[in-house]
């Protein structure tokens, strides 16, 4: 019975022990980021670097060889994804802009070709049209010129030959009034041959004397 009781105290000493154990790590420093108590050496669980080494390297990350196998594994994964990204979205979006561009280029060039096509075909219609209208302008002009020519030579000829049957019966009257002149001069000279005669001899002569004397006269 003694050795029982003696355990049966012994056992709220213990119990006390443990809660004055228990106050003191609670009373730590919360400043302490690790603990006071922590032991040398022990490893940092989230970033695999022993504490008190976290700090003191002094090696840029990027520069640290023992990072390079992480910087070439997202090297090489984020250069796989920016290639798949060039390739299945990137590029064929530029090669459709491009083929975009050299279709309406290639249909700009052919409007192009069409309408210089077109224009040299109206210019070659209007050359010709304008030959054409020269030519027949010159034949109106030409025509004209003839029909002129031969209305004038037409209206002269009749014109001639009004004055050739004036001027002819001009000189027929004239002929006429000639010969009656001719005819009366030939009868007065007889008839003051025949009074001459007659003063100068006394005497008369006959007619067919007078008429012969005059006319051997006149030639």
């Amino acid at each position: 019975m003694s050795a029982t009781a003696a355990k049966a105290e012994s056992i709220p000493f213990k119990i006390a022990q443990a809660e004055t154990t228990t106050e003191t790590h609670d009373a730590a420093p919360a400043g302490d980021a690790h603990g006071a108590a922590a032991p040398a050496g022990e490893v940092h669980t989230e970033t695999g670097v022993a504490h008190g080494e976290e700090h003191g390297s002094g090696v840029f990350p990027p520069f640290d060889a023992s990072t390079f196998p992480s910087q070439l594994l997202w090297l090489a994964i984020t250069f796989g994804i920016f290639y798949l990204i060039m390739s299945k979205v990137i590029v064929p979006r530029i090669g459709a802009i491009l083929e975009t561009r050299h279709d309406r280029i290639a249909q700009d060039l052919d409007e192009a070709s069409r309408l210089k096509a077109e224009a040299d075909n109206a210019i070659s219609t209007y050359e010709k049209e304008l030959a054409d209208a020269r030519a027949k302008g010159n034949a109106i002009a030409s025509e004209a010129r003839e029909a002129a020519k031969a209305k004038a030579d037409a209206e002269r000829l009749k014109n001639e030959e009004s004055l050739n049957g004036k001027i002819a019966a001009a000189e027929t009257r004239i002929a006429g009034i000639k010969e009656k002149a001719l005819a009366d001069v030939g009868a007065i000279a007889e008839e003051t041959a025949a009074a001459v005669v007659e003063q100068l001899i006394g005497g008369k002569t006959t007619k067919a004397e007078i008429s012969a004397a005059v006319k051997s006269a006149a030639k």
